[in-house]
């Protein structure tokens, strides 16, 4: 849209702080205390925070600095590359949304149907959008689908732009673009599809500063390892373990 008063587009006279009414806190929260990851809400969240501190933004912009040398990129190409990353971290936003619906379903016995839900947001929502028939879709077929990104239809759409996506995500980092939940999407659907994570590292590392104990990939039980010599004896490990979530 363009400026009434000046020259340019309205959008370029905004002030970049963005509001916030406290929807997306209370989402962020439900989603820790159900043990929901869901990093592109969170990312979106987080950036609104940094949005909000426009004076301290200010005052960094004059010490820290970025890429002095940008990437030199086809804009066609860019475009392409863009509509299909945006697409992809959309999925993902909607699985992590629906992960939390479920999660809090199973908790409290509500007994959600996911794909009402989806069809009610169709109806008239803040969410409201075309993919949402898809969505609905995708959880009518199947009723246990564990997550969105793995129903056959958007698994072939995400196998199919996920190197554009990544393009994206690396042009943004070369050209010093922050682009938060582009790239915290692009982690979630990398950690969710690997069959093997590094969190036998920092299971490891638990289990060397706090004698949390750690299990085997090849046999049953609960162990916990002397690291180095300052370690001692932790006694009877169910103790270890009570407590976890």
């Amino acid at each position: 849209v363009q400026e009434a008063a000046g020259e340019g587009q309205v959008v370029d006279y905004i002030l970049d702080q963005t509001g916030m009414k406290g929807t997306g806190r209370w989402t962020v929260q439900e989603a820790a205390e159900q043990s929901v990851a869901a990093p592109t809400i969170a990312a979106s969240l987080d950036a609104r925070y940094l949005s909000a501190r426009k004076e301290e933004r200010v005052a960094a912009s004059t010490i820290l600095s970025g890429p002095t040398e940008m990437p030199s990129v086809d804009k066609t190409q860019v475009i392409s590359d863009l509509q299909a990353a945006l697409y992809c971290a959309k999925v993902c936003s909607y699985a992590q949304g629906l992960g939390i619906i479920e999660a809090a379903s199973n908790a409290h016995n509500w007994n959600v149907d996911l794909s009402s839900c989806a069809r009610m947001w169709r109806g008239g929502c803040i969410i409201r959008a075309e993919l949402l028939h898809k969505i609905q879709d995708a959880l009518a077929r199947d009723k246990n689908l564990k997550n969105l990104m793995v129903d056959a239809t958007f698994a072939a759409e995400l196998n199919a732009r996920q190197m554009a996506w990544r393009r994206i995500v690396t042009l943004s980092i070369a050209a010093g673009i922050s682009s938060p939940a582009l790239s915290a999407s692009l982690t979630y659907y990398d950690q969710y599809r690997r069959a093997s994570v590094p969190a036998n590292l920092v299971q490891a590392q638990r289990d060397f500063f706090g004698g949390h104990t750690y299990k085997r990939v090849d046999m049953e039980g609960t162990f916990h390892t002397a690291w180095t010599d300052a370690h001692k004896d932790i006694g009877d490990l169910s103790g270890r373990t009570a407590g976890n979530l």
